[in-house]
């Protein structure tokens, strides 16, 4: 798939909003990406998880990781495209872990994968994970890196489509100095207009 198919989705499945969001980190943004969105459709899951895996196939992956909840369904369209196991990490306490009987081997060869890359806090927690268990990061995969390049993974990145969103300050938002009403996505009011 084209990073124009791909956006072309996103589109066409409502997960690219256009509007004023509040973001997790508290900058605000006039754009916003719920990949759930696209991921509920199966036949659309399961081709972006073929285009992920087409940039793995030369790789001896054993399984592909993604963190609750974002990364879970690509995690296992991925793992499906790839032949391999599907796993997810959560976090417990405040501590990414893996959880409900899940095991890892030392000397897996690992697939890192997320929905959405913003700061790459998430994916960093899950490699701090995988440290633990002495395997081998093949690389990273995303959905989308909606980062500018900011993010500096020490393993191989290749997200499926880069979008540029930029994030600011609340008092440099200019949607605020315009008055428009702010959503916190992932709530269940999360209007906006499809870009």
């Amino acid at each position: 798939m084209t990073e124009q198919e791909i956006k072309d989705m996103l589109i066409d499945s409502g997960a690219l909003f256009e509007g004023h969001f509040q973001l997790t980190s508290g900058l605000h943004a006039d754009r916003y990406i719920q990949c759930a969105r696209v991921l509920q459709y199966p036949a659309r899951a399961e081709k972006l998880g073929q285009a992920a895996a087409a940039d793995w196939q030369n790789s001896d992956i054993d399984a592909v990781i993604g963190p609750a909840l974002g990364g879970v369904v690509f995690s296992y369209v991925a793992a499906a495209a790839l032949g391999v196991r599907s796993l997810f990490s959560e976090r417990k306490e405040g501590e990414m872990q893996l959880r409900r009987g899940f095991e890892i081997q030392p000397g897996e060869s690992i697939l890192v994968v997320e929905d959405v890359v913003t700061t790459g806090g998430s994916v960093q927690e899950v490699l701090d994970l995988l440290q633990d268990y002495e395997v081998e990061v093949a690389g990273i995969t995303a959905i989308v890196d909606r980062s500018g390049g900011r993010v500096d993974f020490p393993f191989p990145f290749h997200p499926l489509l880069e979008l540029e969103i930029e994030a600011v300050e609340p008092e440099d938002c200019p949607q605020c100095d315009q008055g428009l009403e702010i959503y916190s996505p992932g709530s269940k009011s999360t209007p906006g207009q499809r870009s």
